[in-house]
């Protein structure tokens, strides 16, 4: 089968965040999160699992930073945490914290790979939340402190820097459904938390501007196109809606100063003058994580999705056709900065056997999506590189160590690290890009 053809310098790297691989949580001086609270709250996560030890990486990164330079790769993408870096969200610095991050940029560096950061990945430190967490508006403004002095320490060194990632699941999962910290079950909430965290962003961007920080600046976005189950009306109105709150809810606000409007939708935040104007700072760059299509059916129960490629172990269907959707449909609806794709990836219910992990799934995932993106590109999507979810098998935030994601598999036990058939191939398919 022939490879598509990337263009000679698409970067290619790996993905990963900080509660789900780093563990030591209570070492060095770091405080607790949200995470540490939600995770040891009984009955929230499978098995009662926490991020308490994850991947250990806080002790082992100079381990995983070689494992990503071995498989060739050009960059990796990570995320701080805030509560290592200023444990309480406002008010005193960790050293300690702060000297972590410094070690691992700089590792990176001596091993040719770009650093991509993200300033927060759902980790809330737990002081904030209890002062109202994402729902007090004063949260944006110590995220923008925050934001200031990471990108004064990193921002002459790494690649990016993303404020955000996936404000929806924050924002939905968090404060909606409950199945995210803070655990919270509040649709208004939910919205209000949602404009507080693009408000974050837009106050971050400038301040950081202003700073002089010198490294490109975006946000990172979960998103999905939306298909209808049917032609019929009601299946067409709640793919409209579905694709609004997902993926319109944040790229309006930034891009066109102004939320959505879509049958169905009626909850709205409490907005002040000029929120929006702060909201729709340029970007130097938009990440986008894609996993799957919004499968749109009205009926009750609703009609599932074909799933013609299967599922992963997540039960989400494989269709790498709709990153070439959505892609398209992006650039067709806005003045879009350079893209990069900064998730991507399926759980497998990998098994190590003999010292092999054989996750042919994987690689046929990988292989579609691959194929989807380049043709995005044909078709004129400026995208600039791809980070695969994920580097490691990690704490699945709610599923605990139950779900896969990794090219490398993680042994939670000995925290021997194994490299699985997709991290060959992955390998492999990188060097070929390089010869063409």
């Amino acid at each position: 089968m022939t490879d598509p053809k990337f263009p000679a310098d698409f970067l290619w790297g790996v993905a990963t965040s900080a509660y789900q691989i780093e563990g030591a949580v209570a070492e060095d001086g770091r405080g607790p999160s949200i995470w540490d609270t939600f995770s040891h709250t009984p009955g929230k996560t499978v098995n009662g699992d926490t991020g308490d030890v994850a991947c250990d990486h806080y002790h082992r990164y100079a381990q995983d930073v070689a494992l990503i330079a071995g498989l060739g790769l050009g960059g990796y993408r990570f995320s701080i945490s805030w509560s290592r870096c200023q444990p309480q969200g406002k008010g005193a610095w960790n050293a300690k914290g702060l000297a972590f991050y410094d070690r691992l940029v700089d590792t990176l560096l001596e091993r040719g790979i770009t650093p991509h950061a993200t300033l927060y990945h759902w980790d809330l430190p737990q002081a904030l939340q209890d002062e109202g967490g994402w729902l007090n508006r004063d949260t944006a403004l110590r995220f923008t402190d925050y934001a200031v002095t990471m990108g004064r320490r990193l921002g002459d060194r790494v690649a990016a820097i993303a404020t955000h990632n996936e404000p929806w699941c924050t924002a939905f999962l968090g404060h909606h459904s409950g199945k995210f910290a803070p655990g919270l079950k509040d649709p208004q909430a939910a919205v209000q938390v949602a404009h507080h965290l693009l408000l974050s962003h837009g106050l971050a961007l400038q301040a950081m501007r202003a700073a002089g920080v010198k490294a490109p600046l975006g946000i990172v976005l979960n998103q999905s196109p939306a298909t209808a189950a049917s032609e019929r009306a009601t299946d067409r109105a709640l793919a409209e809606r579905e694709y609004a709150l997902f993926v319109r809810w944040y790229m309006d606000p930034i891009f066109l100063r102004r939320y959505p409007t879509a049958s169905g939708v009626h909850l709205y935040p409490q907005i002040r003058e000029n929120d929006f104007d702060l909201i729709a700072q340029p970007l130097d760059f938009l990440g986008v994580n894609y996993y799957t299509r919004i499968w749109a059916s009205a009926d009750e129960p609703p009609q599932p999705a074909p799933a013609a490629q299967g599922t992963t172990d997540m039960g989400w269907e494989v269709y790498p056709e709709g990153l070439l959707e959505l892609l398209v449909g992006l650039k067709r609806e806005y003045a879009l900065p350079p893209i990069y794709i900064t998730e991507n990836g399926m759980a497998n219910a990998d098994r190590l056997v003999d010292g092999r992990v054989h996750d042919a799934p994987r690689i046929a995932y990988m292989r579609g999506h691959l194929e989807a993106l380049s043709r995005a590109i044909a078709a004129g999507v400026d995208v600039r590189g791809f980070f695969y979810w994920s580097l490691l098998d990690n704490y699945e935030w709610d599923s605990g160590y139950d779900k896969r994601f990794g090219l490398v598999h993680v042994d939670y036990a000995t925290q021997q690290r194994t490299l699985k058939d997709s991290a060959h191939w992955y390998r492999d398919f990188v060097a070929r890009q390089a010869a063409l």
